[in-house]
């Protein structure tokens, strides 16, 4: 690719911010960075900004993916000195001040680490190479995939054996994404998928999760996690606490009090991990995720800020880092585009201090658990509605709004997932012969 180079423009008499990152945290920082002041150069390896709380809707084909995604240019087009790059960054020389990519390298005065993270098995590779994720836009429309093959594959199996485990899902992880999928997943089993297979016996569909504390949502207080525990077992989700899924081969997951699960869709929500970048010294990461400091300074560099779930910022408050939520990476990008503003007029920066502004999960129609400002409310409709209204305000995008609300509406009155296509098959090379065969036959 010799031909081809970065083209980023000389910043003249102004210092280049890189910002590595278009999620919650790099477009916030973005918002509130005065171009005047500073060049800004974005990368990222997709052209888009992703909602990803609403990933598991796309997932569960309750709304298009294109209306929780929004393009980069897009909400970039009014900024004159903000260039992009779809490009991902290979390497940080922190001692030269610059980032490397495989078409070029690149000079910063600032640069911001906003990549977020991806899902950690734990070093278990047949979980990591059969189990789904749901970490990016690809990995929903996967997943979104591989659910409705398992319903089509089991319209065709003569054996009873096979169809119950081709409509089973196992869920690992009892966090917001893992409690919200399980009630999904339970409302298309009662309502929405009897009606697309009427040949299939829903009976035998299970739905588990498996969560390895005592109770759901360790984030919220644990009286929030027993609410929503209540609300899957009435809609008939199987919950297994204090246990860990040890293995799965595609057919069968293990648990570690010996029980086995049979389900062909393990998906896997229990746990992250940062996607550092090659180049920063021992001393400046844990657990896949940088050390900052009160101003979001990575340790041990200097000029090299993180925000976002890939900062690691210990407190008095918060002793293992602040909540991997949006609103962590929304304030801290918020804050560090000010204390940018501060040095460029040689103030000191001020520290980050985190604002709890609640937590919401919702688990289905009319139920939801919140806990607003210590206070939680549960079971009815006050909190799902507030879910409701949260979600949309932060969607970007007036169009993402509409969609959005648009698909909701129409779900809540009619339970019509109108989204319930499989684009492309979703095969995986340690995927079973029949899977393959179903997947070279399917599709264009």
């Amino acid at each position: 690719m010799s031909q081809y180079g970065l083209r980023i423009p000389d910043p003249k008499n102004k210092k280049r911010v890189v910002v590595v990152g278009g999620g919650f945290g790099g477009m916030n920082l973005l918002k509130y960075l005065d171009e005047k002041v500073y060049q800004v150069v974005l990368f990222d390896r997709n052209n888009f900004h992703t909602f990803v709380p609403l990933l598991y809707q796309v997932a569960t084909a309750g709304i298009e993916p294109d209306s929780i995604v929004d393009p980069l240019r897009n909400l970039l087009r009014k900024r004159v000195d903000t260039h992009f790059r779809m490009m991902k960054v290979l390497q940080v020389r922190p001692e030269a001040q610059e980032i490397d990519t495989a078409i070029g390298s690149l000079h910063y005065d600032y640069l911001i680490i906003a990549t977020g993270t991806d899902a950690n098995f734990y070093g278990n590779k047949n979980i990591e190479s059969k189990a789904l994720k749901l970490q990016t836009l690809q990995d929903s429309l996967n997943m979104r995939s591989r659910i409705l093959q398992n319903f089509e594959m089991a319209t065709l199996s003569n054996d009873h054996a096979e169809r119950d485990r081709l409509t089973n899902f196992i869920i690992v992880g009892g966090g917001p994404t893992g409690v919200e999928l399980a009630g999904t997943m339970a409302e298309l089993r009662e309502y929405v998928l009897p009606r697309d297979y009427p040949e299939l016996d829903f009976g035998i569909m299970s739905i588990y999760l498996v969560h390895s504390r005592d109770y759901l949502l360790p984030y919220m207080p644990e009286k929030a996690g027993q609410q929503a525990a209540k609300f899957l077992r009435e809609m008939g989700v199987e919950i297994i606490l204090n246990t860990k899924v040890t293995d799965y081969d595609g057919h069968i997951a293990t648990l570690d009090d010996g029980r086995t699960l049979d389900g062909e869709c393990l998906i896997w929500c229990a746990g992250v991990q940062g996607l550092t970048i090659p180049g920063f010294p021992e001393e400046s990461t844990e657990r896949r995720n940088y050390l900052v400091d009160e101003f979001n300074q990575v340790q041990g560099v200097e000029h090299v800020f993180a925000i976002g779930d890939i900062a690691l910022q210990k407190t008095e408050a918060y002793p293992d880092g602040h909540p991997g939520v949006a609103q962590t990476a929304i304030q801290q990008g918020k804050q560090l585009a000010n204390n940018l503003m501060r040095l460029s007029r040689q103030q000191e920066m001020k520290p980050f201090h985190y604002t709890n502004r609640g937590t919401i999960a919702t688990v289905g129609r009319n139920k939801a658990v919140a806990n607003f400002l210590g206070k939680i409310r549960s079971g009815g409709w006050f909190a799902w509605f507030a879910w409701w209204v949260v979600h949309i305000y932060y969607l970007v995008g007036f169009r993402n709004k509409l969609g959005t609300l648009s698909n909701w509406i129409l779900n809540y009155f009619s339970f019509r997932h109108s989204s319930r296509l499989i684009v492309r098959p979703f095969v995986r090379r340690e995927d079973s012969e029949e899977q393959e065969l179903f997947a070279k036959n399917i599709g264009a």
